[in-house]
């Protein structure tokens, strides 16, 4: 008989075994190229007493063998309506309705929880159609009510980059009249405000489709709360700022490299609507770039997500030389 039940990360036995069903269905479904946060780092983030976020995980157990894994992620200061659900089984286990239990479970409670919104990501090979023709997760997520709210691409970068090229792109994007600042690590005390309330607009800002989003509070406290939990999941973080003449933040980047897999992930970068044209975007993430190198040259590779819309980013992403690796599809579905 299945059963679901909600696991404790503090117990390992349990954790692990809801890892192992997570990380499986991820690898199995985009291979090399799938991006998994590792044991530790999934860990921490669930032991985290966060503020800002209530995270639970369930585990989908059959005969005493975990067959599936779900999370929840309950918002607690912004986005109070919205609920973001994981499903994920290994291949072995599909087609058996445990897929479709756990997707239940989590959603049940999101409802009691007061949730009105589902929001749910998914990922098929590069090789498939963009509209996801053909991928079996995108047709269970449809048969069970949710929508494309917006598509994005995964994008892999390929290191070392070549100083010179570079340089050369460096050329073309010169940030005159802004001054340029980069540090490894958590945020400068001078710049966190400022960042953080960036950062928070970060999801608004950039292309959207028809996600029922709002625009987070950017609170400095939650933001250091954020960068103490990346210090117990081994992660190194690598940021960018052009301030404008005034001293204040004109764009900013960070790309968080892991300490288990060793791969860097591009994170926020954002240009202010009022400084756009500068080709801003470009250099912060050349700096940004240059830096990661210089600090971190064993680092392999950088992912990145994008939407599919949002043409001037990928842009900068194709100057780098970022590959597309896989697509994502974000879908939601309102239940209230």
């Amino acid at each position: 008989m299945l059963q679901i039940t909600r696991i404790d990360p503090f117990d390992t036995a349990e954790f692990d075994a809801w890892w192992d069903a997570y990380a499986a269905a991820r690898r199995a479904d985009l291979g090399e190229n799938a991006v998994v946060w590792s044991r530790e780092e999934s860990r921490a983030e669930l032991q985290q007493d966060s503020d800002t976020t209530r995270r639970q995980a369930y585990a989908a157990v059959q005969e005493g063998e975990v067959v599936g894994s779900a999370s929840l992620a309950l918002f607690l200061k912004d986005n109070t309506h919205l609920a973001a659900l994981g499903v994920n089984v290994p291949p072995q286990h599909r087609r058996a309705g445990v897929g479709t239990a756990l997707l239940r479970h989590v959603e049940a409670e999101a409802r009691d929880a007061g949730r009105t919104t589902m929001r749910v990501d998914i990922f098929w090979p590069a090789a498939l159609p963009a509209d996801g023709a053909g991928a079996a997760n995108l047709a269970f997520a449809r048969h069970h009510g949710y929508e494309v709210a917006l598509g994005d691409l995964q994008n892999r970068l390929d290191l070392p980059v070549a100083d010179a090229v570079i340089d050369e792109l460096l050329a073309e994007a010169p940030a005159d009249g802004y001054d340029l600042r980069s540090w490894v690590g958590p945020m400068p005390e001078q710049f966190v405000a400022e960042w953080a309330a960036l950062d928070a607009i970060l999801d608004t800002e950039a292309p959207t489709g028809d996600l029922d989003l709002e625009a987070a509070s950017g609170d400095v406290d939650d933001y250091r709360a954020d960068e103490r939990l990346q210090e117990r999941q081994r992660r190194t973080s690598y940021g960018t700022i052009a301030l404008d003449a005034d001293g204040r933040i004109a764009a900013y980047t960070q790309i968080v490299v892991s300490g288990d897999d060793g791969n860097g992930y591009q994170w926020g970068t954002l240009v202010r609507r009022e400084d756009r044209g500068h080709r801003l975007g470009l250099r912060v993430k050349l700096e940004n770039l240059r830096m990661l190198q210089q600090h971190s040259p064993q680092t392999p590779r950088i992912y990145t997500f994008n939407a599919a819309s949002n043409t001037h980013m990928l842009a900068v992403n194709e100057r780098l030389g970022f590959q597309v690796t896989a697509r994502m599809a974000e879908l939601q579905k309102r239940v209230g």
